[in-house]
């Protein structure tokens, strides 16, 4: 699976241009033979909504993507409007004309400089999806914060996690720390899942919030294969190689002898003791 990670800088409420930035990227991957093109977290809208999500949220993915998507597939973020009548942060994977899978962000952030609690409503699945390069799953921002999202996708047989962000910048004394964090994260969920993990972050500003980029693919030994350029846009084509998912798979136990039942069973007595 020949891959490249589109790390933007969306245009906050544009849709229009944010489209066209979109579809310009993607055309210029499908001429270069790349198969599946990622784009971060809420990329037709930009991220700082607030209440302009009531007016930019979208019930269909524009058709320009569903038709470039017969040439290769795409991930990308926007608000949709369901069917329930609620906004969601949804991840689309589109492919041969259609969307494959919708993902809709499970974990929103409310604390802090975020709050998208207020104007989202929790997405409630976890699931895998296959494609024609094999089983995946996706994974927007917070969610990955969670142990269980991830443990969710490899058990059910995810060979590649994405995770689409829009990642604040967060200094310390230790410097841009918040993307070691992001990797230490990333680094064990392959490992543990026997899997590739590639994260797709932003870049620019809104309303004064400042997003790092810095967006990283990491292969099933948890080595970083490649990585981008921070605080600006920037675009890395990768291959995702399955010989590699075998010969981790094959050399380590932890995943296949994963005790579901267990898990099952303790999470109950947990659960009945809260």
């Amino acid at each position: 699976m020949k891959v490249f990670l589109a790390q933007i800088k969306p245009i906050l409420g544009d849709i229009e241009k944010n489209l066209k930035k979109i579809v310009d990227i993607v055309k210029r991957e499908i001429e270069k033979g790349t198969e599946v093109i990622v784009f971060p977290e809420l990329s037709l809208t930009g991220y700082l909504l607030e209440d302009m999500v009531y007016d930019i949220a979208i019930t269909e993915v524009p058709e320009k993507l569903l038709q470039l998507s017969k040439s290769i597939s795409i991930i990308v973020g926007a608000v949709e409007l369901g069917e329930d009548l609620y906004h969601y942060n949804t991840a689309f994977y589109l492919e041969d004309g259609e969307v494959k899978h919708r993902h809709r962000k499970v974990y929103l952030p409310t604390y802090g400089l975020f709050d998208e609690g207020r104007y989202f409503k929790e997405g409630e699945n976890i699931r895998a999806f296959d494609t024609k390069f094999g089983r995946v799953g996706m994974l927007i921002c917070e969610d990955i914060f969670h142990q269980s999202a991830s443990y969710i996708l490899g058990q059910d047989g995810a060979q590649t996690i994405f995770v689409i962000a829009n990642s604040p910048t967060r200094l310390s004394n230790k410097g841009l720390e918040i993307s070691d964090i992001w990797k230490s994260i990333c680094k064990t969920t392959a490992v543990s899942n026997g899997c590739f993990v590639i994260m797709v972050n932003r870049v620019g500003v809104e309303d004064g919030v400042n997003f790092w980029g810095g967006s990283f693919a990491i292969n099933p030994s948890g080595d970083i294969i490649e990585k981008m350029e921070y605080f600006k846009e920037d675009g890395k084509n990768i291959l995702v190689d399955k010989k590699e998912i075998i010969k981790v798979r094959f050399a380590s136990g932890s995943y296949k002898n994963e005790k579901i039942d267990l898990v099952l069973n303790e999470l109950t007595r947990i659960r009945k003791s809260r």
